[in-house]
């Protein structure tokens, strides 16, 4: 006889019938723009430009809500906000490595779902664009100006743009680039505890390190929570879409020290070695986190236990302390935050904050549909 599923939680249906309420919502404000959002402010969205690294998130969001609910609401702002995104294709030189991020989840996904060819298109330039900035000492080059050495762990989730490009295209070039950027960041990042530099610096001719900076952390040496769970998560989809076993074992290696440190709150401070003072949470690290476990619990079946039940509990730490249901601010995640050191943006709200609890919520309720997969 076949197990009997367990029964969904109850907090779960209220944090999704709470989500599909919010969202509706959202969508309204975010149309009274003629641009993405990113953050909110005075009760309504608020954009960072048409190429801030963010701006896929929105149509993926709307493309997660479509499948979750079938309402037609959301495809729509989807195709919308995927045409806001063509400002930014025509602005190429401002664009950077996080093409996954604004194209894999938007473009890459409408063409799954629907074939326009439009989106083909879309996203075929933008693993292109990703493409031509590896550099052949193994690493994609992040942002522009003189920053000509420069990687980051963020990376590892742009991965997917490269896989999907190498899979539509049959030219394995993409997947090359991906799998070798993938191995120096195994190499170069992911320290002995398990625990990942957000930045390294390396000489662009001999590859040799020149510096690990504290990026977006407390400082240089600690551990950035949001890094560790684009690591997590990076390493996961990476494995995904490859099936190579190391990917899979940095993946648990990572997770299980961000179980190992996360606070009894559930709610991750946004450095694992920041001091108690001043208070500092990050709820986007937790959601991103809370994906890739979701995953991992399905691939690891000694961890299955461990790394759902981390991942359930960090949802409804936020769905239960951190979620803003009110229909007076468009957002729903709070206490999310940017960066250690500054401080404007700490415990603010974030359209992928939104996105990432969206897709953890909606995997939890059994969806099949992976957007860094499709």
């Amino acid at each position: 006889m076949p197990d009997t599923p367990a029964p969904t939680p109850a907090w779960l249906n209220d944090a999704w019938s709470k989500t599909v309420k919010k969202t509706a919502y959202s969508v309204r404000r975010a149309r009274e723009l003629d641009e993405i959002p990113y953050t909110t402010k005075d009760g309504g969205w608020h954009s960072l430009g048409p190429s801030w690294w963010t701006n896929g998130f929105w149509p993926a969001l709307m493309w997660q809500m479509a499948i979750g609910t079938g309402d037609a609401l959301y495809r729509e702002e989807a195709e919308r906000g995927e045409r806001l995104l063509d400002r930014a294709l025509e602005r190429f030189e401002d664009l950077h490595h996080d093409l996954g991020f604004q194209f894999k989840i938007s473009s890459a996904v409408n063409y799954a779902l629907t074939k326009n060819p439009k989106s083909l298109r879309r996203a075929t330039l933008a693993a292109n664009l990703l493409a031509g900035r590896f550099n052949p000492n193994g690493f994609i080059r992040a942002w522009n100006g003189e920053r000509i050495g420069w990687s980051i762990i963020d990376s590892m989730m742009n991965l997917p743009m490269l896989y999907w490009a190498s899979r539509e295209s049959s030219d394995p070039r993409f997947r090359l680039i991906a799998e070798r950027h993938a191995d120096h960041t195994a190499r170069h990042f992911i320290r002995p505890d398990a625990s990942c530099h957000h930045i390294v610096i390396f000489d662009p001719v001999s590859d040799a390190v020149l510096d690990t900076p504290r990026g977006q952390g407390y400082a240089p040496g600690t551990s950035w929570t949001r890094g560790q769970a684009w690591a997590l998560y990076g390493f996961t989809l990476s494995h995904l879409w490859t099936g190579k076993p190391e990917y899979l074992d940095v993946a648990r290696r990572v997770a299980d020290r961000f179980l190992e440190r996360i606070t009894p709150d559930w709610i991750p401070n946004i450095d694992f070695e920041q001091p108690d003072q001043p208070y500092g949470k990050d709820n986007a690290a937790g959601a991103i986190a809370a994906c890739g476990l979701l995953e991992l619990a399905a691939l690891i079946p000694d961890r299955t236990d461990a790394y759902r039940d981390g991942a359930l509990n960090m949802l409804r730490a936020m769905a239960d302390e951190c979620a803003d249901w009110d229909e007076a601010d468009p957002g729903i995640l709070k206490q999310c935050t940017g960066s250690y050191t500054e401080k404007d943006s700490w415990h603010i709200k974030m359209v992928y904050g939104d996105y990432f609890f969206v897709e953890a919520l909606l995997k939890l309720k059994g969806s099949s549909v992976n957007l860094w997969l499709i």
